[in-house]
């Protein structure tokens, strides 16, 4: 019977943030503006670095991924959601969800992965910096890179594949607007212990050992930084870190309050509106924080501008 059911399952339904068609429009472009706002500002931050060779760095190497993975992990929900109110359609295909949860998954492990790295990098800086480019050479930030997406490719694709054993009922309504993983499971009509205990097993793995790394390696900066003598020496250490602080900070306090918050309240639509913290305003903050609080960062957005400037009219004499 429950072959049966899987199979004739067609797609899914997100009800996303409110019925009331008098509000769609202003979600729809609050939600358009930011996700415009994400894309170019991680795009200016991969652009800057790439074309600053003052920023050909194992810090800034990681930023830009952790830019371009913000791209894609944005792209993964909201081009829908927005399209669904658009086209005031709350369909979304069974094979469609599968393959954004199956990229959403993917996108948030390589922010935990890229965010730890970060940590390790400024704290091999602050603590060992005169074997800094001894340790962070190259081929090593390539193949923490490397090793980062096939781990969080194997998780995605088995989380996946065991959500595709479950069979599922009439009840096909997701109240998120993407297809969350946790909200999936509880549509399903057959046993989900085995989901249940791969996705916590994922989470400590993924999130709480990332975590524990960051923390580690900051303890160790703090201790560092006590040591140095001088104010404007623990004050420029400090301001190396200050900018990385603020993005884990931004992104673990939320994504935790949203699973923490709803495993408390079992609510799911407030749970679908908190979840827009980590999903929406954390990737599209992190260029401000980074363009914001970094020199470099900013002398690099600067050339940028002026090279535009400088073309612009150019282009348009000889046009």
């Amino acid at each position: 019977m429950e072959s049966i059911n899987k199979t004739r399952i067609s797609e899914f339904l997100l009800l996303g943030f409110s019925e009331e068609q008098g509000i769609k429009p202003l979600i729809f472009g609050l939600f358009l503006s930011m996700y415009l706002v994400t894309v170019f500002g991680n795009l200016l931050i991969i652009l800057a670095v790439s074309s600053d060779a003052h920023l050909h760095t194992p810090m800034y190497f990681f930023l830009s991924n952790l830019s371009f993975v913000d791209i894609c992990f944005t792209s993964t929900t909201i081009p829908k959601m927005l399209w669904n109110i658009q086209s005031q359609n709350k369909a979304i295909t069974y094979e469609g969800c599968i393959i954004q949860m199956y990229f959403f998954i993917l996108f948030v492990c390589l922010d935990d992965f890229l965010l730890t790295m970060m940590a390790y990098d400024r704290f091999v800086a602050i603590c060992r910096p005169l074997h800094y480019m001894v340790i962070m050479n190259p081929r090593l930030c390539g193949l923490l890179v490397l090793v980062s997406w096939v781990m969080s490719a194997l998780n995605s694709l088995l989380q996946s594949l065991m959500v595709l054993r479950l069979s599922f009922c009439t009840d096909l309504e997701i109240p998120h607007f993407f297809c969350e993983i946790n909200q999936m499971v509880r549509l399903a009509c057959s046993d989900t212990f085995f989901n249940d205990m791969l996705f916590y097993f994922a989470a400590g793995v993924f999130g709480f050992l990332t975590l524990t790394g960051i923390l580690y390696s900051y303890s160790k900066i703090v201790s560092s930084i006590r040591e140095i003598s001088s104010a404007q020496g623990k004050y420029k250490a400090f301001s190396t870190c200050a900018s990385h602080l603020s993005m884990v900070c931004l992104f673990y306090c939320t994504s935790l309050g949203v699973y923490l918050s709803s495993a408390a309240t079992q609510s799911s639509h407030s749970s679908a509106a908190a979840s827009v913290m980590y999903t929406v305003v954390t990737p599209m903050l992190n260029p401000f924080i980074y363009s914001l609080r970094n020199k470099d960062i900013k002398r690099a957005l600067e050339r940028i501008i002026e090279m535009a400037a400088t073309k612009g009219p150019t282009v348009l004499g000889l046009k």
